[in-house]
């Protein structure tokens, strides 16, 4: 089995007891509904439709073929496939083998899986064979040269002569004896840092089958829902915040997009009536400005935004213009969820990330020594719960950092509480722009800049300056003509902006940079605006 930081034993009782673990094993979604309704459909993707019944039995067949293969407990899998339907009956089959597969996102290249497969002691690679013109099994080859316990290589398409395809795989199902227990290692998801390596962030069956309960229940998700992923199903935003799994735990129906352009994604809103999908705010605004062009009604929609700051002019536009519902996320692939309820107030969704998913979270905001911060003020976010990590898979130097003595995670974003209780992400540590002494908060600044027409995103950063020590540089993408840097520092001080907090120099640029999982690279663009100083 894997070893890994375990919930002490008399934080699990607790958990057990309140009812949050129920003794699940993730291998055992599809079950029922397969044996209720087979026919009901589960998951659609660009290829066709499938069935419960038909996804248990293959993931039944797969299960047998991995652990024919090795794979087994102990013996974890890189998956590196993108939406697709064998996402799902791959991940299913790995669930009930035991061999928890570390799932990669489709844009990881050479590094990152190489140390994936290092770092967990993988036996195995699942990939597509060709994604958005990129050969995934030119990458296996020149993983295999470095990953001394891959033993195969698993195409899910055409394996090109030298690989194992998906379908040679499955073998007729047997029973599994030595399957995984509630609180074994499910799989691992990655974590979501800007600088180095991802590490690996070990789940649990009873956290997670936890988890998909909740945000299921929360949103209101049942066996009528029917969730689109346009997000990689590899991240936990569409795998399980309910996303995919939470779908197929539901009854509901997942349907899976390689894309999340308007142009693919909006006739399947219409013809597949979509009830809940999620979105980084990026992809908003492009939705939003290409909704003018489309005939398609997103009233029956509720769209579940977070991972990033969501400016409040753009999170009114969801309800106002496209007329869909809206709740505001804040979350981690590490564990803590918090979320603006179905009946929460108009200024509560658009202006904070809600409250926690479970009663049983625990969180602090503190200042740099650890100590709590009167309620209102703005601190680091510290957590521990019934489904957040205790720590990070084989790095104990990193863990003795991350966590406190007692358990509490430490975020590193950094957040205040509104007097009701409800969560406000001011931004990341590292956000915080140092400028002569005085403190800026970088999304402050950025929620103000986009309200100007001229602006569609904009991103704040430090740049090292001689004599304030830091100055704030202002990258933005313009909407239309460009602005000017006076005509937006006059714009900010009609806003209410102090001084100190302007932007001193403004860059234009025609996209902001992405991490792989998604959210603004403020490390590249601090390397720019650097190099630029």
């Amino acid at each position: 089995m894997i070893e890994y930081d375990r919930v002490p034993e008399d934080f699990a009782e607790r958990y057990r007891r309140a009812g949050y673990w129920r003794g699940e094993t993730l291998g055992g979604l599809l079950r029922d509904w397969a044996a209720r309704d087979g026919g009901r459909i589960a998951v659609v993707d660009e290829a066709g439709s499938h069935g419960y019944a038909a996804l248990d039995a293959w993931a039944d067949r797969l299960a047998a073929g991995f652990r024919a293969l090795g794979a087994g407990p102990g013996r974890p899998v890189v998956v590196q496939l993108p939406n697709v339907a064998a996402f799902a009956a791959v991940s299913v089959a790995l669930f009930r083998a035991g061999a928890p597969p570390v799932f990669a996102l489709p844009t990881h290249r050479r590094s990152e899986i190489s140390y994936l497969c290092e770092a967990s002691e993988a036996v195995a690679y699942v990939i597509p064979d060709v994604h958005h013109g990129f050969d995934h099994r030119a990458l296996a080859g020149e993983v295999l040269a470095s990953a001394k316990t891959v033993e195969h290589v698993i195409v899910a398409g055409d394996p090109g002569g030298e690989f194992l395809a998906l379908g040679d795989v499955e073998r007729a199902p047997e029973p599994i004896m030595d399957g995984p227990r509630p609180d074994d290692v499910a799989f691992f998801l990655l974590s979501g840092g800007t600088t180095g390596l991802p590490k690996l962030i070990p789940r649990t069956h009873d956290d997670y089958a936890y988890q998909l309960r909740a945000t299921a229940e929360g949103l209101e998700f049942g066996e009528d829902g029917v969730y689109l992923a346009v997000l990689p199903v590899a991240h936990n935003a569409a795998l399980g915040c309910p996303g995919l799994l939470g779908a197929l735990r539901a009854g509901g129906r997942a349907v899976l997009l390689t894309s999340p352009s308007p142009d693919e994604a909006f006739p399947l809103i219409e013809s597949q009536g979509v009830t809940l999908t999620t979105l980084m705010p990026p992809l908003v605004t492009l939705w939003l400005e290409a909704a003018e062009f489309y005939d398609v009604d997103f009233s029956r929609l509720l769209v579940q935004v977070g991972s990033a700051r969501f400016a409040p002019e753009t999170a009114r536009r969801v309800t106002g213009e496209l007329g869909a519902r809206l709740t505001h996320w804040f979350g981690m692939a590490e564990g803590l969820l918090t979320y603006t309820r179905l009946d929460d107030p108009e200024d509560v969704v658009i202006h904070t990330q809600g409250r926690p998913l479970s009663p049983a979270d625990e969180i602090r905001v503190v200042d740099e020594h650890d100590r709590d911060v009167p309620p209102g003020e703005i601190g680091e976010l510290l957590t521990r719960g019934p489904y957040t990590l205790r720590g990070y898979y084989r790095v104990p130097e990193h863990n003795a950092r991350a966590f406190t003595p007692d358990g509490f995670l430490r975020t590193g974003d950094l957040v205040r509480l509104t007097p009701r209780g409800d969560m406000v992400v001011e931004g990341r540590v590292k956000d915080v722009i140092n400028r002569g002494g005085e403190k800026v908060a970088a999304g402050e600044v950025e929620d103000l800049l986009v309200t100007h027409p001229a602006v569609r995103e904009a991103a704040v950063v430090a740049m090292p300056d001689a004599v304030m020590g830091e100055r704030a540089c202002a990258f933005v993408v313009p909407r239309g003509a460009p602005p000017a840097l006076e005509e937006l520092r006059s714009h900010l001080r009609g806003q209410g902006l102090a001084d100190y907090k302007l932007p001193d120099r403004l860059e234009l640029i025609g996209a902001l940079p992405l991490t792989k999982v998604g959210k603004v690279d403020k490390a590249a663009l601090r390397g720019i605006a650097a190099g630029s100083a």
